[in-house]
């Protein structure tokens, strides 16, 4: 029974958040801080599940770990975030108003058909980019930093090389026409999934969950330590049904998660990683 309750951590944090968006009083959903109180309470409320519900003793959070991944949350919703709406979010939504792009539908359909669809329309797009990350040595260069990670914790997602991070923030969410609370309840619901996704919390939500959504399962196995090969599936970030569609899931587990040797990069060298070949080659030359 106590598993059985656990197992439902991840949807039931899933609907508490799209409640808080679409049920609680304007005062709350309508402050400026309101999206990041949202997001980072519950990174914080996952990563203290790590601490009473641990899925495996190796990801066990230490000091070097929580301040590496303090830094990149801090970064990834500042940085990040800025460069996502200044250079694609502003430009897009000014797109929108000047060629008159409407999706009149999308704004008269009920709150959480807006909010699904926004989830799983911003989802299609990280699929592909997440896709060609694996699938084109470049963009690889770039993911790579995500994949050399050792352990799963719960803020391991907002980990990678700064090219990376901003790519994957891309999406065209901007041109849709859609409640703003349903917007805020799409964005931290699937940060929501995401974090657990990468968390060491030992909870296996229900089938009915993990055929729409990424769990824990498939994203450590999206991570496997085997081969680089066995990374390339299970692409979705917070939604696997595309990996469904597109014939890239993959069912299993992997305890074992990282690679090149399971080589731990420091902050520096995730940086530089997409640098590499060319370094390299210089002090082979030299």
């Amino acid at each position: 029974m106590k598993q059985s309750l656990i197992n439902l951590l991840p949807p039931a944090t899933v609907a508490a958040i799209w409640a808080f968006w679409g049920l609680a009083p304007a005062a709350w959903t309508q402050g400026p801080w309101a999206i990041m109180a949202v997001g980072l309470g519950t990174l914080a409320f996952v990563q203290l599940l790590e601490l009473v519900f641990e899925r495996h003793e190796g990801w066990r959070i230490n000091r070097r770990e929580l301040l590496t991944d303090v830094f990149y949350v801090a970064f990834g919703y500042g940085v990040i975030g800025f460069l996502s709406d200044t250079l694609v979010n502003g430009p897009l939504g000014e797109l929108k108003e000047a060629w008159g792009i409407g999706t009149p539908w999308l704004a008269a359909s009920p709150f959480l058909v807006q909010v699904l669809v926004v989830m799983f329309v911003f989802e299609f797009g990280q699929y592909w980019m997440h896709r060609a990350m694996h699938n084109w040595t470049p963009l690889w260069l770039t993911h790579a930093p995500h994949h050399h990670i050792t352990q799963l914790n719960a803020m391991k997602g907002f980990i990678g090389n700064p090219i990376e991070l901003f790519l994957i923030s891309l999406g065209i969410t901007a041109l849709l026409d859609v409640d703003l609370n349903a917007l805020f309840a799409a964005i931290t619901a699937g940060g929501a999934i995401a974090t657990y996704a990468h968390a060491n919390v030992r909870a296996d939500p229900p089938i009915w969950y993990g055929y729409f959504f990424t769990t824990i399962r498939n994203h450590s196995l999206h991570h496997t330590a085997l081969s680089y090969e066995d990374t390339r599936c299970n692409y979705g970030n917070s939604v696997i049904f595309w990996d469904r569609v597109f014939g890239t899931y993959k069912e299993g587990e992997s305890e074992v998660v990282g690679q090149d040797d399971r080589k731990r990069l420091s902050i520096k060298e995730q940086w530089l990683f997409p640098l590499r070949p060319w370094l390299e080659k210089r002090k082979t030359a030299a």
